[in-house]
């Protein structure tokens, strides 16, 4: 067997994700909503081989815009784009199950996975905010209610990607014929949240299905994540709550038919980097004294269920109740954080700045590979969703002198071996689920 191979994604996230990072000195808010920031940060991504850059999404204004940079470009319209400018990284984009139709996504990334030439992926989400419903003009869905249409959701689109198979198009211009009708599917799904009847309006993408990702961590997410995805985003803090995830994941995969090597995952590090240690807590400090507290509450009051003013900054958390049915697995481990290190408010604020409880490492780039190096070997990782606080610096420093550390310790690839996102995460490409039937014919109408 061949060593594995470390995964890392950058997770791109306006000027950073530091909640201060708009007001630090060495970046720019004008340049959340400008694309050749983007087209850098991409570039930068690629130059250190990494796999793959992401973009999360939400369908609501997410916090006060007061007091951060927010208002990020849509990620779909925002990947075609780096997508021209790019040749090997991959490209994923959250997009809801929620608040969109089997068909628009489908045919949205089938289409990003051709313009790609193979790099498209999908961080599934069930969106968990109020005010995305709001927007929507209903009421927040329970939790286990969008995670049951989520999972009729993505049966249509995979059925959809699949109604081309792969051969379906013959392009044969002596014959006069541009596809065999014999081999594009009809999927006529009817369930309990959708009616499809297909085919899908766009021919067999490069990857088959683009790559499937998802990064809830409740018992439903999970139990999804087990059943149906191919990476995993997630958040721990400690090598132990790794490890007993990345224990709990692999081990329902058996039930599913699948194996452990099927489902990569990465969780989330915030790596705050200097020369020196010194330097690397200097802009930790930096960071930390531009948090403003009103920002954070609301943040905190929001993830927690319970209201939260300046009174609470110096004391404990306090007693958060029942479960809502929002974020459960991110509530959780904010909860968990506090009481474990005995935090008050405010510390747990400048704990939760830099990365919304993804793990924050401040220190040199060796002491960061370290970090990398000590969960990838001890059953905790496949590989990292690296969070730079602050951009286009804290990415470039991480792919300058971080990467190249795990490529002497021969963690990470020196050169890019795949063509596609898939190949390049070590998974196989599916095939269609209707390749071996014969099918109903469907030939080409033009609607007037």
């Amino acid at each position: 067997m061949s060593p594995r191979t470390l995964h890392l994604n950058a997770f791109l996230m306006g000027v950073g994700h530091h909640e201060a990072a708009w007001r630090h000195p060495r970046t720019d808010p004008a340049l959340i909503t400008d694309v050749r920031h983007y087209r850098r940060l991409a570039e930068i991504a690629e130059r250190g081989r990494l796999d793959s850059v992401f973009f999360a999404d939400g369908l609501a204004l997410q916090g006060d815009v007061r007091h951060n940079a927010l208002g990020t470009p849509e990620p779909l319209t925002l990947l075609a784009a780096l997508a021209a400018v790019t040749e090997h990284i991959g490209l994923i984009a959250t997009v809801s199950t929620t608040y969109n139709e089997p068909f628009h996504v489908a045919r949205k990334f089938a289409s990003l996975d051709h313009i790609s030439g193979g790099r498209a992926g999908w961080n599934i989400v069930t969106s968990a905010g109020e005010a995305e419903a709001h927007n929507f003009g209903i009421e927040r869905p329970a939790h286990a209610a969008r995670y049951q249409r989520a999972t009729e959701f993505l049966d249509v689109v995979t059925k959809l990607w699949d109604s081309w198979e792969d051969d379906a198009v013959l392009r044969d211009r002596n014959g006069g014929r541009y596809a065999d009708s014999g081999k594009i599917h009809a999927i006529r799904h009817a369930g309990d949240h959708f009616g499809v009847t297909g085919p899908l309006n766009i021919s067999r993408s490069p990857q088959g299905h683009p790559l499937l990702v998802q990064a809830g961590s409740s018992q439903d997410g999970i139990e999804f994540a087990a059943r149906h995805a191919e990476a995993v985003f997630t958040a721990q803090q400690t090598l132990e709550d790794g490890q007993e995830f990345y224990a709990d994941l692999k081990g329902r995969l058996a039930r599913y038919g699948r194996r452990p090597e099927q489902v990569v995952v990465l969780p989330g590090i915030s790596p705050i980097i200097g020369s020196t240690e010194r330097e690397a807590l200097r802009l930790e400090k930096e960071l930390e004294d531009l948090i403003i507290p009103a920002y954070g509450l609301a943040q905190l009051s929001q993830m927690t269920g319970i209201h939260l003013g300046e009174d609470d900054l110096d004391g404990p958390l306090p007693d958060v109740g029942v479960e809502t049915e929002g974020a459960q697995s991110r509530r959780r481990l904010v909860v968990e954080l506090a009481r474990r290190e005995g935090l008050t408010v405010r510390q747990l604020l400048g704990r939760l700045a830099g990365g919304r409880g993804h793990r924050v490492v401040a220190g040199t780039p060796e002491q960061i590979a370290d970090q990398i190096q000590l969960w990838f070997e001890n059953g905790a990782a496949d590989g990292f969703n690296i969070m730079p606080p602050i951009l286009p610096d804290g990415l470039a420093d991480f792919v300058d002198h971080v990467v190249p550390e795990l490529q002497v310790r021969g963690l990470f690839r020196t050169e890019y071996t795949g063509r596609t996102l898939r190949e390049n995460y070590g998974l196989d490409r599916p095939a269609s689920r209707f390749a071996a039937t014969s099918g109903e014919r469907h030939d080409l109408v033009v609607a007037s």
